[in-house]
């Protein structure tokens, strides 16, 4: 068998249909959108049918979508852009509270804006990795600028109340962020009926290219913008469009929708049928009990490394991650798992698979018998070790 690709959570091939869409922006119509020739407005016009089909993959109107070159960047833009909107109306500097289990590109910059006279805290969560209601609550009952709770974590897949957490903030008059990128295109994801102010997506976990990604954004919101220039993309992030990109991100999206029905129908059999092999093999299924992302399956087994497993398999030629690609190289164990309450031992052990759409039952196959093999291998070693 080829090698196998189960880390679909990282970042994903790009689809035929969205290079095809691409290429003429990469070859022939190579106008500066902001040019008054004929290129110039082929390219605008792209860049606007680009808008139009992600901002209908969220149900928002056009005009609420910022293209930014990522999620981080999407990310710390809202964190950094909202908060210092607020000041610049008048607003003190309240709490961010963002979840204990969110991407260090939200955590990280609320941390920074300590430095800055915010306050960072941290809102918990339960052994499903779903964020904890009262604790919210309880946080909220200081003055809170922004709450920011990811729809879907990237590790174990668990899906968030986000309505729920919502009405918490809204009842406080708090502006609410959601980091979607792992949900769109595996989950209906609609921006208004989650009740969000403002939504990160990103264009390389749905099939598009790497480098595109946007906020999308509440029309009441006042952000401060993130680049200063030449009053690109609402005035909000200035600097030339990377139109290739924005057009894959656009078509990405366009097929993301007509195929999601298909895509959750296969992942979720993929899923259970991988669940059910972990368990029997007395593997710990984490989030296991929450309502998690069709494709998502996130487990350790005791007394194995994450680590050595992952390159075991990859190996025997499966492709699948001990964690978060963007924390892969720390060497700690995996925070979301931390934040569950796993024991360290434990959490140092997981490893992730992502399904996709092209993958198979046979590959499932496959894989588990590689699983078996490796795991009986590394746990004779760790006997002897012993």
């Amino acid at each position: 068998m080829a090698n196998v690709y189960f880390d679909h959570n990282s970042t994903t091939a790009i689809k035929s249909e969205v290079l095809n869409a691409m290429l003429p922006f990469m070859q022939s119509q190579h106008g500066n959108p902001t040019s008054r020739h004929v290129f110039g407005r082929n390219a605008r016009d792209a860049v606007e049918t680009a808008r139009a089909q992600v901002a209908q993959a969220v149900g928002v109107q056009a005009s609420q979508v910022v293209f930014t070159s990522g999620g981080t960047e999407a990310n710390n833009f809202a964190v950094h852009g909202i908060t210092a909107g607020l000041v610049r109306n008048g607003f003190e500097k309240g709490q961010i509270l963002t979840s204990a289990i969110e991407h260090p590109c939200v955590s990280k910059p609320a941390q920074a804006l300590q430095a800055n006279g915010w306050q960072a805290k941290s809102i918990p969560v339960d052994e499903n990795c779903r964020a904890k209601m009262d604790a919210l609550e309880a946080l909220l009952h200081a003055p809170s600028s922004l709450v920011s709770v990811m729809m879907a974590n990237n590790e174990t897949g668990a899906l968030q109340d986000l309505p729920q957490i919502v009405a918490l903030a809204r009842a406080k008059k708090v502006t609410v962020h959601t980091d979607a990128v792992q949900a769109l295109g595996k989950v209906a994801v609609d921006f208004n009926e989650l009740g969000v102010n403002a939504m990160t997506i990103s264009s390389h976990k749905i099939g598009g290219p790497q480098g595109a990604g946007a906020l999308v954004l509440d029309k009441r919101v006042d952000i401060e913008p993130l680049l200063y220039g030449g009053g690109q993309e609402l005035g909000l992030r200035s600097g030339t469009e990377n139109v290739a990109a924005i057009v894959g991100f656009g078509a990405a999206c366009e097929l993301a929708m007509q195929n999601l029905q298909k895509y959750r129908q296969k992942t979720t059999a993929l899923q259970a049928k991988l669940d059910a092999a972990l368990r029997a093999m007395g593997a710990n299924v984490f989030a296991e009990d929450a309502n998690r992302l069709p494709n998502t399956t996130f487990f350790a087994f005791e007394h194995i490394e994450g680590e050595t497993l992952v390159t075991a398999l990859d190996k025997a030629g499966f492709a699948v991650a001990s964690g978060s690609a963007c924390s892969s190289n720390s060497g700690e164990p995996s925070h979301v798992l931390l934040a569950m309450g796993v024991a360290e031992d434990i959490a140092r052990g997981a490893v992730r698979v992502s399904f996709g759409s092209t993958n198979t039952a046979q590959e499932v196959d496959g894989f588990l018998i590689a699983l078996q093999q490796e795991v009986a291998r590394l746990k004779q070693y760790s006997a002897i070790a012993a």
